[in-house]
């Protein structure tokens, strides 16, 4: 079992920054892919970033390539999400995620253990 705490979310005005943190605990997870997902009220959810635990690859949704910035300290267990440039589009609850496998997925339904969510609000 894998246990997932994000933590960071808060208001901000558009333009400014914040960092989500992801904690992660329980199994050996050296062969897992951590992701960043958000929900907007009345949407799906959707990917917005992953990465692989060991290392090498990184995705990110086009609509927030350039501005968010995914990271990972594997002495902490610990995922980033810096994100930048932020935009009263970027509001919705980020989830952070955790995938068995080494396959990076873009799909929710392709991870297999999810935190409770962060809220982030971005005012214009």
């Amino acid at each position: 079992q894998v246990q997932l705490v994000e933590s960071g979310g808060g208001l901000v005005q558009a333009g400014g920054s914040l960092r989500l943190s992801c904690a992660v605990s329980g199994r050996a997870f050296e062969s897992y892919v951590m992701g960043w997902f958000r929900q907007a009220p009345g949407k799906e959810r959707e990917f917005v970033s992953a990465i692989r635990w060991s290392g090498g690859r990184i995705d990110y949704a086009d609509s927030v390539k350039d501005r968010f910035t995914i990271s990972r300290d594997n002495a902490k267990n610990m995922i980033y999400l810096q994100m930048n440039s932020l935009k009263p589009e970027d509001t919705a609850v980020y989830y952070c995620a955790a995938r068995i496998g080494i396959a990076i997925m873009t799909t929710k339904d392709k991870y297999d253990y999810w935190g409770r969510g962060t809220q982030v609000t971005v005012s214009s």
